[in-house]
């Protein structure tokens, strides 16, 4: 089976966000509590989710829904999210005065926040050999 052939069995959706105002640092906690979730499931737990960057987040995971609605025509009711990861960006870099002359530097750093979701397929599981 060759690449191009495997890309066309898997049913996959991707939602990228780029210039996230968030480390990723920040970023990585809330993207592993959600993976392996269904959507309307980890929509729900970013909305009542403390953090600041859930929002975006939230954004992204609707956006990648849409994709597979309109783009795919899959059922919203059985995706899950497969991955979920963020990467560096660019780095703006500040400073602040401080005391006797000297400058301290802060550094606002940007992420790019990626999500795949993939349709979730019905597990006929056989338990032991005797039927």
């Amino acid at each position: 089976m060759t690449k191009l052939e495997k890309k066309i069995d898997t049913k996959t959706v991707k939602s990228v966000n780029k210039n996230v105002r968030s480390s990723t640092r920040k970023l990585k906690p809330i993207l592993k509590s959600i993976v392996g979730k269904k959507v309307d499931v980890a929509i729900r737990d970013l909305t009542f989710s403390d953090k600041r960057i859930s929002k975006d987040v939230k954004k992204t995971i609707s956006s990648a829904v849409a994709n597979a609605e309109n783009n795919y025509q899959y059922d919203i009711d059985k995706l899950i999210i497969k991955e979920a990861y963020c990467g560096k960006q660019v780095v703006m870099k500040r400073f602040r005065a401080r005391a006797k002359g000297r400058a301290a530097e802060i550094m606002k750093p940007y992420s790019n926040l990626t999500i795949i979701l993939t349709e979730q397929q019905k597990k006929t599981e056989s338990h032991g050999t005797k039927s």
